[in-house]
């Protein structure tokens, strides 16, 4: 089940989610390195990384889930956002060079036709950078965050997602090695939190942020749902009026 936009609103709005925001974002700073001149999209809920990650991008997109809802993005200038169907997204193949994917694939349904429709729309080489709950962090414990909702993932879970659909993880981090609390001692030495969580090794982070590259090869075949007709007598047609011609 998705989180809905207010709820993930209401979350970056408070202090934790401020706090969290800038961790996440310093992270994924150093994993896109540069989106100059690129076609970049966000997917599931990005829109709080988009605008200081992607500033120099030919273009940048942000689609939302239809089950999420979406948020008006970005605040100034033409909006930017639409609904979408993860397992449909509205773009020709080999589209985008950058994806972003926050809050999007611990809720998916169907993570490997997700993978295998990020493939399609990817040029070659592009990147994709995703943010996930660690599954035995605490943030994937506590319910009182968005990251504690949904599957969260392994690193050997996630690698295997990746892998077996043509994308190679290049670079990992972590990230939120803070306590899941509003507490002010908390958030006031989070900074610590997160040096001291990084000497202490992975194990304590509360969500993975990793870098794959598409590779050149054809991904997994993409298995079309079939539609079955199934029988009900009950649905069958019948006539407005009883036929007593006989």
């Amino acid at each position: 089940m998705f989180a809905v936009i207010d709820e993930l609103l209401q979350f970056y709005r408070s202090p934790l989610g401020r706090i969290s925001r800038r961790l996440i974002q310093d992270v994924m700073g150093e994993l896109i390195e540069d989106a100059n001149g690129q076609r970049v999209v966000g997917l599931g809920f990005s829109t709080p990384y988009l605008k200081s990650l992607t500033q120099n991008a030919e273009r940048v997109m942000a689609l939302m889930p239809a089950r999420q809802g979406a948020q008006v993005w970005p605040k100034e200038g033409p909006c930017c956002t639409a609904l979408v169907d993860p397992l449909e997204l509205p773009f020709t193949d080999s589209a985008v060079d950058l994806v972003v994917a926050n809050h999007l694939f611990e809720y998916a349904r169907e993570p490997e036709e997700l993978m295998q429709e990020l493939w399609r729309i990817t040029t070659p080489g592009a990147r994709l950078v995703i943010v996930v709950p660690r599954r035995r962090g605490l943030w994937a414990q506590r319910d009182n965050t968005p990251f504690g909702h949904g599957h969260p993932f392994s690193r050997n879970q996630l690698s295997k997602l990746l892998r077996a659909h043509s994308f190679t993880p290049e670079i990992w981090r972590e990230a939120l090695y803070l306590p899941p609390s509003n507490f002010g001692p908390v958030l006031k030495f989070a900074r610590l939190f997160e040096g001291i969580g990084r000497l202490a090794g992975p194990a304590f982070s509360g969500v993975m942020v990793v870098r794959a590259r598409k590779e050149m090869f054809p991904a997994v075949t993409r298995k079309r749902q079939t539609r079955r007709l199934v029988n009900f007598p009950e649905f069958a047609p019948q006539p407005a009026y009883p036929n007593n011609a006989s």
